[in-house]
């Protein structure tokens, strides 16, 4: 649970808490100092109170009457300090008591507490002779009044610090994180980018937080450098692959050619040697043939693109494919519609997915073909009624060398790796959806329509089955 809570609220609650032990030690210990010397002071009152009034007060008697005090001389006395005074006889008869004032009972000690009044007897001087006592009282509530406030206060004064130092805590974790939060930004904003060359800002502090800005600053320094290399080593990958496969298409040519002279001149088993040579060698062509069409996308090598009609290039891929179709009913509907682009590579990317479509799936299946404009896009649509694509594959259907059907498939896995490319290299795309019902394989390849004019007759519409 402890984990959970964010870092600065950890820093500032412990400090919080180590405040609040030290403001309630504070507290409970001036506390008990200040109750004890309100007490103290409380009592040391009512005794000096006491003590005054017994010299102040006069007492005697003349003509055998007895002069004391008047009722409002004594109120006048007792009301600064809401006290009460009584005077008695030394055997407890009540002779004069201010306004109100309680039963006190009789003097039994100089110091006593009776009916929450401390309550404090002195002798007073009867003249010409003889004694008399007056007790001097407070009210215990008045000082337990003050005791009460000063509890409120230390209460009121240890939340209060408590909080100030939450929210003082608070505010200097948040600034001492601000480096972190910085530190975080960066790397997040380098993740978003993929620019490993971007630096991080180094606090001017020597401290562990400047150190770890070093310290991801020369990672990043390292990634940066690591990243050139193997993107400098793809480069040079890529531009071999793609002389490779460029050389290898003459001799290729070559051994074809010979290949299928052979395979016309001899016969028997000879022949079938010569034959079975001339399809290997035939495959090996079109594999190379795909293998330099990806290596020259991958480095960037543009093939010169001409205005054409799409409609009329996906009806020439699919009568090249007519004769392979078996039971598969192939049904292309297109409209005339100009791009600019390479004839070849768009050829390749219809027969791609035609051939695609009738491979994987069984006898019977209709096979969906289409172009149409859309706004300033060209469509070539192609799908199918088949089982569809298994949905583990399907977010790695453009990959290279995935095949649908495994190993026994026949395909070199590399056909939908070219569409894209070939797609993407036009400035379009490529994707793949459902068919109709959640049943069969939809592609949608969009490439940018062109104003221009194509050098050839429009397109029609194409049915074979």
């Amino acid at each position: 649970m402890l984990e959970r809570i964010p870092i600065r609220w950890r820093l500032a609650g412990t400090s919080a808490a180590l405040i609040f032990v030290i403001l309630c030690t504070f507290a409970v210990v001036v506390g008990e100092l200040t109750q004890s010397r309100i007490r103290s002071d409380f009592q040391h009152d009512v005794a000096a109170g006491a003590d005054d009034l017994r010299d102040r007060i006069t007492i005697r008697i003349e003509g055998g009457h007895l002069i004391r005090p008047s009722q409002k001389t004594l109120d006048l006395y007792a009301g600064g300090d809401s006290a009460t005074i009584r005077l008695l006889t030394p055997d407890g008869r009540l002779v004069r008591t201010t306004s109100g004032a309680p039963n006190l009972g009789p003097s039994v000690d100089r110091t006593q507490e009776v009916n929450g009044y401390r309550v404090e007897t002195r002798p007073v001087q009867l003249e010409p002779f003889g004694t008399m006592l007056v007790q001097y009282a407070r009210p215990v509530s008045d000082m337990e009044k003050t005791l009460e406030r000063v509890r409120l206060f230390l209460l009121f004064g240890v939340l209060g610090g408590t909080a100030l130092a939450l929210l003082a805590g608070l505010t200097i974790a948040q600034r001492a994180m601000s480096p972190i939060a910085s530190l975080t930004a960066r790397a997040e904003e380098i993740r978003r980018t993929r620019d490993p060359g971007r630096s991080v800002p180094v606090p001017q502090a020597d401290d562990e937080i400047s150190e770890l800005a070093r310290t991801l600053d020369r990672m990043l320094r390292a990634l940066d450098a690591a990243q050139h290399e193997t993107e400098a080593s793809l480069v040079r990958q890529r531009e071999f692959v793609a002389d490779a496969s460029h050389e290898l298409r003459t001799p290729l040519t070559s051994v074809l050619a010979n290949l299928e002279l052979l395979a016309d001149t001899l016969d028997g088993e000879q022949g079938e040697a010569a034959q079975s040579a001339l399809r290997s060698s035939r495959r090996m062509r079109r594999l190379v043939a795909d293998l330099l069409l990806l290596a020259r996308a991958d480095v960037g090598r543009e093939t010169p693109r001409h205005p054409l009609d799409l409609g009329r290039t996906v009806i020439e891929a699919a009568s090249e494919l007519e004769p392979v179709t078996g039971d598969h009913e192939l049904h292309v509907d297109v409209e005339p519609v100009t791009v600019l682009g390479a004839r070849d590579d768009l050829h390749r990317v219809a027969l791609n997915l035609m051939e695609n479509a009738i491979r994987h799936t069984p006898a019977g299946t209709r096979v969906q073909v289409s172009v149409r404009r859309d706004g300033g896009d060209a469509v070539l649509v192609v799908s199918d009624d088949g089982p569809g694509i298994p949905e583990a594959l399907r977010e790695r259907v453009f990959e290279r060398f995935v095949r649908g059907g495994g190993e026994v498939s026949g395909s070199s896995g590399l056909g939908l790796s070219i569409v894209r490319a070939v797609a993407e290299g036009h400035g379009g795309s490529v994707t793949l959806a459902a068919g109709a019902g959640d049943r069969g394989t939809r592609f949608e390849v969009r490439i940018p329509a062109s104003q221009q004019a194509p050098a050839e007759r429009p397109a029609r519409t194409l049915v074979s089955s």
